[in-house]
């Protein structure tokens, strides 16, 4: 193949004295920005000259010149016909356009953040808003927008899967992060990443021992055992032959609550609601409310399960069960800031709804004991905006002893917002 014969004109181009001149141009026109002049320097003697010949210089320029970018157009143009542009393209190499990557990359953070905040976990959890803005804070991994959407991608899988059932660490990372049983061993980025979700859920400062750790897993049902994690019910009177349904049963029938484990849940043998519609089970936050509804109704008691705090992996369990079975759920908590969270996180793994949590309950409780607590770190109630304002205005907590006699009242069927 035969190449062209340089032309005087792109030999005066080539000339090594205006490396400088092109190396200089070339980084500014790859800045994406607009570009008038160009300042070069310090330039030697030699460089000078060649700079003075390609301009038509009557006299060598200053060691730091400052060249307009039209002069130098004009100057090429004349010697080899092509621009600027293609001639440094030609004796530098392809122009970046450093500005539009810029906005590129600024466009990709904030769609990544913007999908974070709206994810469907957040939203159903707005405790979480705190995670993700020091997510945000912390930057990309890498730098690389696609690499940190990937790591908060398994986070949001892994809080989705939560609590878990009775399963050890690497069963559970196993199972739901695509086989892979090391991905939340204790030091990886993305275990780090999940427990620092769980301490902001929990209200808890993020854990730096290995005990603090396991705890926090163990808090979410990862690690448990099959007798650890409980459940108090009263007045579950389920049919069948299998552990739960007898034990609940005869619990029932005594007028007594009973604690079912885990291991009794998940155990084989026939369950189903002895009822010929729908029944309605209530759920609250506190075991004084299960205990003084057992203490009314005795035998009588309605279906009642209680979550103790956060529910473990055997209260999302059985709920997660008797929703299966037809039942319809309503759940109630206390009215401070964990007790918010602790209901969305509930409403969020199970079909129940609220249950007298609405932001005119709160104001109707409140107005009845106007000296409670403060009410602590508040977050959104996603059933209702209006009550976090509420509590906020109020600036009191109403936990739910204060209630009892209106949730045993709706239990007894007297009154009309029992499903409420």
């Amino acid at each position: 193949m035969t190449h062209p014969e340089t032309t005087p004109g792109e030999h005066t181009l080539r000339r090594p004295e205006l490396r400088p001149l092109w190396h200089t141009v070339h980084n500014r026109l790859s800045s994406g920005r607009s570009v008038t002049r160009v300042r070069l320097g310090p330039l030697d003697d030699a460089q000078r000259e060649a700079l003075a010949d390609l301009l038509g210089l009557d006299r060598l320029p200053d060691a730091r010149p400052s060249v307009a970018l039209v002069r130098l157009e004009e100057a090429v143009t004349e010697l080899c016909g092509r621009t600027v542009r293609e001639t440094v393209t030609e004796l530098v190499g392809p122009l970046d356009d450093r500005a539009g990557e810029r906005r590129r990359q600024e466009g990709e953070r904030a769609e990544l953040w913007t999908w974070l905040d709206g994810h469907a976990t957040v939203r159903a959890q707005p405790a979480l808003a705190a995670w993700t803005a020091s997510c945000r804070a912390a930057g990309l991994v890498g730098g690389s927008p696609e690499r940190t959407r990937s790591l908060l991608t398994d986070a949001l899988t892994v809080l989705a899967a939560l609590p878990a059932g009775a399963e050890p660490l690497p069963v559970f990372a196993a199972r739901v992060l695509k086989g892979d049983s090391h991905a939340l061993d204790d030091g990886t980025r993305l275990s780090t990443l999940v427990l620092r979700a769980l301490a902001t859920l929990h209200d808890t400062d993020p854990p730096q021992s290995a005990a603090d750790r396991r705890a926090l897993w163990t808090r979410v049902g990862v690690a448990d055992d099959g007798l650890s994690a409980t459940v108090l019910v009263g007045g579950l009177h389920p049919a069948g032959d299998g552990p739960l349904a007898r034990v609940a049963r005869v619990c029932a029938e005594a007028g007594q609550a009973a604690s079912l484990t885990l291991a009794q849940l998940r155990a084989p043998g026939g369950f189903t609601l002895a009822t010929d519609s729908a029944p309605v089970v209530h759920a609250v936050e506190n075991p004084s409310i299960l205990a003084l509804a057992v203490r009314r109704f005795g035998s009588d008691c309605p279906p009642l399960v209680c979550t103790s705090g956060w529910p473990n992996s055997a209260a999302i369990h059985l709920l997660r069960l008797l929703a299966n079975h037809g039942a319809a759920l309503r759940y109630h908590g206390d009215f401070d800031g964990e007790g918010i969270r602790i209901a969305a996180y509930l409403l969020d793994k199970t079909p129940a709804h609220p249950w007298r949590m609405t932001a005119a309950d709160y104001r109707a409780a409140v107005a009845r004991t106007p000296h409670g607590p403060p009410p602590g770190r508040l977050t959104e109630a996603p059933w209702d905006p209006e009550l976090t304002r509420a509590m906020t205005e109020h600036n009191t907590a109403v936990v739910e002893e204060l209630v009892a006699d209106v949730l045993l009242t709706d239990l007894a069927g007297e009154g009309s917002a029992g499903t409420r």
